[in-house]
């Protein structure tokens, strides 16, 4: 089936769809209760990869339709953006989030709220998020508009989602966290509700995140086949 916009369809249903029903409180439940908390994981994650290799063979097979055009200016949004993208990135995962796959118990710490959460409480989904809307601007054929627009409602709606999922399995422990974060980079801030603390953050992580761009743009025509620079 790969070479065909059918097969990309098919991959970005079961691994964006796949997120959303296994997170599922009516699939979910039943499955840990049978599986146990570790299995249940495994099998997500086996899933989400599998769905996530097909999604990336299929892209990388399937035909060019053009849809439009992007104007040439376009093609800079995505240079703009990914340098914060990937600081965004290299902050979520050095820093301990609740958020996270098994990351609960940092709630049980008292200055939980802290580095880059007092920007946003999913770093690494908005930095998805930032990823997939840059370079959907900046590509008007099917395929792309397919994979990046997948992946933008994965980010954008997983965040709710997400959060609902911590309200109910952590009820009252999640408050504060909800209370003092946001969702949206800094509008916690903006809001008055926690203070950014630059000093969590470090300057190391947003050196790591210059650095893991600089690879990626120098290395995008090797893993894309596409230049990114206008």
């Amino acid at each position: 089936m790969l070479g065909t916009i059918d097969a990309l369809f098919i991959g970005l249903a079961a691994f964006v769809g796949g997120h959303f029903v296994l997170s599922s409180p009516p699939l979910r439940d039943p499955l840990v209760r049978r599986l146990g908390e570790e299995r249940f994981r495994v099998l997500y994650a086996s899933a989400a990869l599998a769905a996530l290799l097909w999604t990336i063979l299929a892209y990388e097979a399937a035909p060019y339709i053009e849809v439009w055009l992007p104007p040439r200016w376009t093609l800079w949004v995505p240079n703009l953006v990914m340098p914060l993208a990937a600081a965004l990135l290299v902050a979520g995962v050095t820093t301990r989030n609740p958020t996270a796959v098994g990351g609960e118990g940092a709630l049980d710490d008292p200055n939980a709220v802290r580095g880059v959460l007092t920007i946003t409480r999913h770093p690494f989904l908005n930095a998805v998020g930032l990823w997939a809307l840059a370079h959907l601007a900046a590509n008007g054929d099917l395929a792309s508009m397919a994979l990046f627009g997948g992946m933008a409602l994965l980010a954008y709606a997983g965040m709710p989602a997400l959060d609902a999922k911590m309200q109910r399995r952590l009820e009252s422990a999640w408050g504060p966290m909800a209370l003092t974060t946001s969702c949206v980079p800094f509008l916690a801030a903006m809001q008055g509700r926690v203070r950014v603390d630059w000093p969590g953050i470090g300057l190391w992580r947003p050196a790591l995140g210059l650095m893991l761009w600089a690879a990626l743009y120098g290395l995008h025509p090797l893993y894309t086949g596409v230049w990114p620079h206008p």
